[in-house]
């Protein structure tokens, strides 16, 4: 089966520096995939190519096997879609939820004025908001509420993957593990595709089927989930996998 991403051979510079050297990976559909790693190991720069943002150096980028260019045409912009650590980044303090939503509906996938207010109210559920937050202002609402708004606002667009850059790290423990299961119901649920970028591993085992560890620009293992962390392989995993607190995440959460 072809991957829904395939990364071969990439490698990207910043200024004179080698960022990311011979990077290969795969990201099949409706899967959540870990990156892990130290600061500084090239995991944001990694997704920021992956999404255009940051031109590459050398190497391919294959999309449902059709390798994707450094300018891409807004089809190929929509599939591929960011949801960051700070929500304020994606969500414009002065536009109400309900416009924003709106806004994307209406130029991005086309959707008639008739309709727009019963599509509006099928994203806020989609991440377990009610149609009460159709005109609050960013700076109304709670960090994970927040968040939610900012994942609607990448699903408005229908995209095939999410990559969530530390989504949850400004999150109490609570309110992380609900965005966690949102993240494994839209796997299941709309069969979409998460590159999970984290620097908690609790997290990352919790919501993870395969990881991607990665230290100073270079994949040092890949595996999936219960490998990795039971049975790491290479001295950056095993260091990673020997810092995780030895605590249970509750299910019912």
């Amino acid at each position: 089966m072809t991957p829904l991403l395939s990364i071969q051979a990439l490698s990207a510079r910043y200024q004179h520096s080698l960022i990311l050297n011979n990077i290969n990976f795969d990201l099949s559909a409706a899967t959540i995939t870990g990156m892990v790693g130290s600061s500084g190991s090239g995991k944001t720069t990694l997704a920021k190519v992956i999404t255009g943002e940051v031109p590459r150096l050398s190497g391919r980028i294959l999309w449902c096997g059709n390798e994707l260019q450094q300018s891409r045409t807004r089809e190929q912009l929509r599939q591929i879609q960011m949801v960051y650590q700070d929500p304020y980044i994606s969500l414009n303090p002065r536009i109400s939820v309900g416009k924003m939503l709106g806004e994307l509906l209406t130029f991005i996938r086309g959707i008639k004025k008739q309709d727009l207010l019963y599509e509006v109210e099928k994203l806020l559920n989609q991440v377990h908001l009610s149609k009460d937050f159709i005109p609050a202002l960013p700076g109304q609402l709670s960090g994970g509420q927040r968040q939610r708004v900012a994942i609607a606002r990448a699903l408005a667009v229908s995209p095939r993957l999410l990559i969530a850059d530390e989504p949850t790290s400004s999150l109490d423990v609570t309110i992380r593990t609900s965005i966690l299961d949102l993240f494994k119901e839209l796997r299941d649920v709309l069969g979409i595709s998460i590159l999970f970028i984290s620097h908690d591993l609790l997290a990352v085992r919790y919501v993870c089927n395969d990881v991607i560890v990665m230290e100073h620009g270079e994949i040092v293992e890949q595996s999936s989930a219960e490998q990795l962390f039971n049975f790491p392989a290479s001295r950056t995993s095993k260091n990673l996998a020997s810092s995780i607190p030895r605590l249970k995440i509750n299910d019912s959460q």
